[in-house]
């Protein structure tokens, strides 16, 4: 971060009555230098991987027939994908038939990743 941002936030927190000068400082130390070590999260994170898998293979591992898959994209519990530009479907996300599977479908429609 530029001195002079540092400079800027800092005339903003003093022009603020609410803020104490302690705190002040506590915030403008967190810019400029982070979260102490212990406040860090250095859990890794696993790389997200979109990777569209066809109808078959959604029929396949939800061991259910074809008809079946589109009733479920048809009721919105699965999406179709395209490619843009397309009009036909390419396929399904395999997170989302992951989801599905270990029954995690309820929480990604909350959070409104399955959508769109």
């Amino acid at each position: 971060m530029l001195p002079t941002t540092l400079q800027a936030i800092r005339s903003i927190l003093t022009a603020d009555p609410s803020v104490n000068p302690g705190e002040r400082n506590r915030l403008v130390t967190l810019l400029r230098h982070g979260p102490p070590p212990e406040e860090r999260n250095t859990a890794p994170v696993a790389p997200v991987k979109a990777c569209l898998i066809r109808r078959q293979e959604v029929a396949d591992r939800l061991s259910v027939s074809l008809r079946t898959v589109d009733s479920l994209a048809q009721s919105g519990t699965l999406h179709k994908r395209t490619f843009p530009g397309r009009v036909r479907a390419s396929g399904f996300l395999e997170a989302e038939v992951e989801a599905l599977l270990t029954g995690r479908v309820a929480a990604m429609i909350a959070e409104g990743s399955a959508g769109k």
